[in-house]
């Protein structure tokens, strides 16, 4: 059985062990102290999927300040669990809980080469490709998805 729900402080042990698993192709080590802080400080909306009672999955949502962006923040999966629809369940969940705030009209993210694919299967185009952006080897690419327009009268 596979439940999402929201992030609890005990389950920060998890989320740092899903991190750890996908490191060093999908996040810098450099990148975990960083990780760790913002479970321990982040006010924003962040989830996690259990399977069997185990987290296999952990990713959120900001909204900037300007109230019309939000974007995905720290979105992982089991390594051993890729290609089995966990990214897309989380994907999905957060693109939800972000189109159902009003005046939410873009959702920003940054992602590595090797994930920017799943991405733009969303609609998410890229605006900015930095080499080695997150690392050697890891580069990061700026996306952005445009929502569809709520309430507009054809």
């Amino acid at each position: 059985m596979q439940t999402v729900r929201p992030y609890r402080a005990g389950d920060r042990d998890a989320c740092l062990a899903l991190f750890d698993g996908n490191t060093p192709r999908f996040f810098d080590p450099s990148e975990r102290a960083d990780f760790a802080a913002w479970l321990d400080t982040s006010t924003h909306p962040y989830l996690v999927i259990l399977r069997d009672g185990r987290i296999v999955a952990c990713g959120g949502h900001a909204i900037e300040a300007d109230g019309s962006t939000a974007s995905l923040c720290w979105g992982m999966v089991a390594q051993d669990l890729h290609g089995q629809g966990l990214g897309r369940a989380l994907t999905q969940a957060r693109l939800g809980a972000i189109g159902a705030t009003p005046g939410v009209a873009k959702v920003s993210m940054n992602t590595s080469q090797h994930t920017q694919g799943f991405y733009a299967g969303y609609g998410f185009v890229p605006v900015k490709v930095t080499p080695d952006g997150f690392g050697p080897g890891i580069d990061q690419w700026d996306m952005v998805l445009q929502l569809p327009a709520r309430g507009a009268h054809r």
